[in-house]
């Protein structure tokens, strides 16, 4: 009898204990399963912008992309959005990919630090197609306009800084392709500000950028393939400081959450080189049309993440 008492004192034990690891590897996998989130973000702009150059041609852009965050910092995700083929020959949309860090700085409250790398993709464009004034093989050995760039930056409550730098050349521009050298290493800073307000629930965007091609435009390369030496030698450098300000309000539709639009004022300095008379404005894609890309403009965008 005691030693059947002690056998099933011994079973106990082992149940208990078999059944409490249980109960802990569920915490812990539960854990694990809270610290991942993933959102997925739609939305629609009547002009696709980005650091002060329109993508789009100055045409609406239907734009998505999911995003995956981990507890720890982690960051990873994926975007989209049509782009014009007239600066993007045979390629209509822009593909993003990208994974980094984002920390805390303990010691000072709201003091943050970000790291992280970024493709942009065309899928089926690259320079052996540009065609600039119906003229084409223009480029016979030029390369993919697609550029990876490594990024880090600062951010203190409402206001961040970032610094971007090309892994390689800038969307594709070598000597092969028309420039004085390789334009690896260009880099673009920026300053930004998202300050919350009590006005109906808006928030004041500000943005300003400068962007430093580390190459040139080669006028002699552009003059021999048949180009018109008038269209290039307006400008031969794409830099450019450009700016953002507008403001954007989060809200819902009959209880559904994540809705967000914004209006804002874009642009850039140099309206020469991507203006309707440089280099920039005009269409690689056999057309003669050119267009402002550089124009200040007023945009409006609607999207919502899930």
């Amino acid at each position: 009898m005691r030693k059947s008492l002690l056998s099933l004192a011994v079973l106990s034990a082992f149940a208990v204990s078999s059944v409490a690891f249980a109960a802990e590897e569920a915490a812990v996998a539960k854990k694990e399963e809270a610290s991942w989130s993933a959102t997925t973000n739609i939305g629609f702009v009547s002009d696709y912008y980005t650091r002060g150059v329109s993508q789009s041609w100055h045409k609406p852009a239907v734009q998505g992309g999911f995003d995956l965050a981990h507890s720890s910092g982690f960051y990873a995700g994926v975007w989209g959005s049509n782009v014009t083929p007239n600066t993007y020959p045979d390629a209509n949309v822009e593909l993003d990919a990208y994974a980094g860090y984002n920390g805390t700085v303990p010691a000072v409250d709201g003091l943050g630090y970000t790291v992280g790398a970024i493709g942009y993709f065309y899928p089926g464009g690259n320079w052996k197609k540009y065609n600039y004034l119906g003229v084409p093989n223009q480029t016979p050995e030029g390369g993919r306009w697609d550029t990876y760039e490594a990024n880090a930056g600062l951010s203190y409550k409402w206001l961040s800084a970032k610094a971007s730098m090309t892994l390689g050349d800038w969307f594709g521009a070598e000597q092969q392709t028309g420039w004085t050298s390789s334009t690896k290493g260009s880099t673009y800073l920026e300053l930004n500000a998202a300050i919350p307000t009590p006005v109906a629930g808006l928030t004041l965007i500000g943005h300003v950028g400068r962007l430093n091609v580390s190459g040139k435009l080669n006028v002699d390369y552009v003059s021999s393939s048949g180009q018109e030496p008038s269209a290039t030698t307006e400008s031969t450098s794409p830099d450019y400081t450009d700016w953002k300000v507008g403001v954007s309000k989060a809200f819902k539709i009959a209880n559904a959450e994540g809705w967000n639009a914004g209006v804002y004022y874009v642009g850039n300095s140099n309206g020469s080189y991507w203006g309707s008379r440089g280099y920039g404005g005009s269409s690689f894609n056999g057309s003669t049309e050119t267009k402002n890309l550089s124009a200040d403009r007023v945009i409006v965008t609607l999207g919502r993440s899930f």
